[in-house]
């Protein structure tokens, strides 16, 4: 079952309840290594069938869970991913209907339910179910869920595409002054390389 979404998330504030903040990581992650475009000035397409699964399975693990893919499933992962990405890049150019449409689409595609599960640390917290057990439909829903509760709020500026160009891998700015512009510092360094250079000349 996927990783799920809680309900403590604080407007205004930078902090990201845990579970969003897992699925919304989750989200990038998915994107970034399943859908075409650059990894800093490096292409990057998605993994080739025959090693599709390994590659999904490598990125949804975590030290208490391992899932088993097959490659059906990795094949419903990158259409995820792709459907994703078009909520990252709508969010990044502050076009919020249209991120908003495409999460409430994915909503309804995954059947993302509310539903009181056992917390870890017991107690009750609230976690989004897809509409059956299934591995996309699993996290779909929970993803989904999860970039809803940051668009319905004023955390939507969080969701970012990195502004070093070719580059366009995604990312969440956790950061308190909300500046993110890079997906990671090899980037952010590029960029302040070559306005140096430019600088010099």
């Amino acid at each position: 079952m996927a990783e799920t979404v809680g309900p403590e998330f604080v407007t205004g504030q930078i902090h990201f309840d845990s579970h969003v903040h897992t699925v919304t990581e989750q989200a990038c992650k998915l994107v970034n290594a399943l859908t075409p475009g650059h990894d800093g000035t490096r292409p990057v397409q998605p993994p080739p069938g025959g090693r599709r699964a390994q590659v999904v399975s490598d990125l949804l693990a975590r030290s208490d869970y391992q899932p088993t893919v097959e490659e059906p499933e990795a094949d419903g992962m990158v259409a995820l991913a792709e459907s994703l990405r078009v909520v990252f890049e709508a969010a990044a150019e502050g076009d919020l209907d249209t991120a908003a449409i495409a999460v409430n689409a994915l909503m309804r595609e995954m059947g993302s339910v509310p539903q009181l599960d056992r917390a870890r640390g017991g107690g009750w917290a609230l976690h989004f179910h897809g509409r059956d057990p299934g591995l996309v439909i699993g996290w779909g829903a929970g993803i989904a869920a999860g970039l809803a509760l940051a668009i319905g709020s004023d955390l939507a500026g969080r969701l970012g595409v990195c502004q070093a160009d070719p580059c366009d891998r995604v990312f969440v700015d956790t950061s308190k002054n909300a500046g993110r512009r890079f997906c990671s510092t090899r980037c952010q360094s590029r960029v302040k390389a070559a306005a140096h250079r430019a600088r010099q000349k």
